[in-house]
C-alpha cells in the first residue's frame, strides 16, 4: 500500500502527466507535490482546485443516488492543452483530501488517466 509519494511518483508515469499533488480541500493545503505546476506554483494550484473540490463535493447536485456510494468520485477540467482530473480519496478519517492530476492533451489519455488515479486513491495510505 503506498504512501504519498509513492503515489504520487505512479501517478507521474502516466502518459502526459505534467504535475500531481495530494490536496486538503477543507484547507486548500497540498499535502504532496510533484512535477511541474500550472502557473508554476504548487500552493496556489492546490488552493485553487481545492476550491473546486469543495464546490462539488458540497452540493447536492453532484450527488450520487445513494446506495453507499461516495457523493463525487472525480472532476475532469479541459483547456486547450491539458487536462486537470481531481479525483477524491476516501479516508477512514474524513475523506476530505483529493488527488490533483496536471495531463497533457496531447500525450495524455483522460480514459486511462481516470481509471490509474482511482486505482491509486483506493490504495493510497494516510496517517
Amino acid at each position: 500500500m503506498p504512501g504519498i509519494d509513492e503515489c504520487l511518483l505512479e501517478a507521474m508515469r502516466l502518459p502526459g502527466a505534467r504535475g500531481a499533488a495530494l490536496v486538503d480541500w477543507t484547507s486548500g493545503l497540498a499535502l504532496g507535490t510533484v512535477g511541474e505546476a500550472p502557473g508554476g506554483d504548487h500552493e496556489t494550484t492546490a488552493a485553487e482546485a481545492a476550491e473546486l473540490a469543495r464546490m462539488a463535493a458540497e452540493h447536492g447536485t453532484f450527488a450520487a443516488g445513494g446506495d453507499g456510494l461516495p457523493p463525487v468520485e472525480d472532476v475532469i477540467i479541459s483547456n486547450g492543452d491539458s487536462y486537470h482530473l481531481l479525483r477524491f480519496v476516501d479516508t477512514s478519517f474524513d475523506s476530505s483530501v483529493f488527488l490533483h492530476l496536471w495531463l497533457g492533451r496531447e500525450e495524455g489519455n483522460l480514459a486511462l488517466a481516470r481509471i490509474r488515479l482511482g486505482e491509486m486513491a483506493a490504495r493510497l495510505v494516510l496517517g
